[in-house]
């Protein structure tokens, strides 16, 4: 830090004491073109169906999702996060339901491009717990591992399903070696050469994740654990490893989840790479803050705002989060 003039010729107070002031010399700005808005579908018509564990979140039917979008758009909301509550029937040990062209992802998906068009971008998540039975991200052999090479297969073909459905960001969430390379491969062969890959590549097995498999239904199959493909949350070093791989398999830009007990993981990230990084505040980050609202720690909606302009300081180009409308009304006035 260069030389500063000494008290009383420097008071860093001069420029905080007036609002127009303070906003004249904001460092970070936030803006509603920054959220992404996770959005849960189910089966049904006019369902909307309210989520216990995140208060204010709930699964909706594919009509329901199509208004959120135009609410969305509304709202200056750029882009919509999607995940399917695929039902107990249609899951099973292979996930084939992830290829079905008319399941829930792919079926919200084409209703809301057949409604907005390029008004807004879906991005889709790619990773099989919300359609196996067994709730791991991938297959698993006879020892319940996670077999990495077996699962590249279903993932470029669940993919390309999705890209076919109208996809604009394929979100690989599995955490898979290789799979961004092999998702770019796929999808250069198929001419959708403008489908954008936003690698989850800094995904830690994270204790903030329970309300999320709540709201997929899967909560109460995973059968073990995730740490074998998930990274290991005393880890940072190894993030940067993963986010390079990524990078030179094709990815146009990268994600670190959780968000904000891994903002460290985001300033290293967009200090040592040139790409867009991206936050996911994840579910148990989000109901925390309600809980703690509804306890009386704090002002719900400041609670809300400083925590999103924390992943901007960190240097976000954006974040996913389930506050995407409440804090784009507030942005608005």
């Amino acid at each position: 830090m260069s030389q500063q003039a000494s008290f009383p010729h420097t008071r860093l107070r001069r420029t905080r004491a007036h609002g127009w002031s303070r906003e004249m010399v904001r460092e970070n700005r936030l803006s509603a073109s920054d959220l992404i808005w996770p959005l849960f579908i189910t089966e049904g018509m006019g369902i909307e169906d309210p989520i216990t564990s995140l208060p204010g979140v709930s699964r909706w039917s594919v009509d329901g999702i199509v208004e959120r979008a135009r609410e969305a758009c509304d709202l200056g909301i750029p882009c919509l996060a999607l995940f399917p509550n695929t039902p107990a029937e249609k899951r099973s040990e292979d996930g084939k339901e992830a290829l079905n062209p008319d399941n829930l992802m792919c079926r919200a998906t084409k209703a809301v491009k057949d409604a907005l068009g390029d008004q807004i971008g879906i991005l889709t998540d790619v990773a099989l717990d919300p359609y196996t039975s067994h709730g791991q991200d991938g297959l698993i052999n006879d020892h319940g591992y996670v077999e990495n090479d077996r699962t590249l297969d279903l993932l470029t073909k669940q993919a390309l399903n999705q890209a076919n459905a109208g996809a604009d960001i394929i979100a690989p969430s599995d955490m898979m070696d290789g799979r961004v390379g092999a998702i770019r491969d796929v999808l250069e062969l198929a001419h959708h050469h403008n489908v954008q890959i936003m690698a989850y590549s800094a995904k830690y097995a994270s204790a903030f994740y329970g309300p999320f498999r709540d709201a997929v239904g899967s909560d109460g199959l995973l059968k073990g654990d995730k740490k074998t493909y998930q990274m290991d949350p005393a880890n940072s070093d190894e993030a940067l490893r993963e986010i390079a791989l990524d990078i030179a398999e094709g990815a146009d830009s990268v994600m670190v989840k959780p968000g904000l007990a891994y903002l460290d993981i985001i300033y290293r990230t967009k200090s040592e790479f040139n790409i867009p990084v991206f936050a996911y505040q994840v579910s148990g980050e989000y109901a925390l803050i309600k809980a703690g609202a509804a306890a009386g720690i704090g002002d719900h909606d400041a609670l809300m705002m400083e925590k999103l302009i924390a992943f901007k300081r960190a240097g976000c180009s954006g974040i996913l989060t389930y506050f995407a409308a409440d804090a784009a009304r507030l942005l608005h006035g």
